[in-house]
């Protein structure tokens, strides 16, 4: 069966820490890096060396959510002395 996805709220992944703009930067960078590497592992199924099946990820920005909620990346911003 499915899993239900539930939308995580930002207050709960990074509690107050970080702004939503560099949520949002850093979720679009980690996704496109996840993209990358999903069409990697496409280019290499081809080539026979690896047996193991490929990742599967339909949403590639939904796997990035979870990754910072479940705090596997953390998001770095420079501290600003006003």
């Amino acid at each position: 069966m499915y899993e239900r996805y539930t939308r995580p709220s930002v207050d709960d992944i990074f509690a107050g820490k970080t702004s939503k703009y560099a949520l949002a930067i850093a979720v679009a960078k980690r996704a496109r890096v996840i993209t990358d590497e999903l069409d990697a592992e496409k280019g290499k199924s081809g080539k026979g060396g690896d047996k193991q099946p490929p990742r599967v990820c339909d949403k590639p920005v939904m796997e990035a959510v979870e990754e910072f909620k479940n705090h596997q990346f953390v998001i770095l911003e420079p501290d600003t002395d006003d």
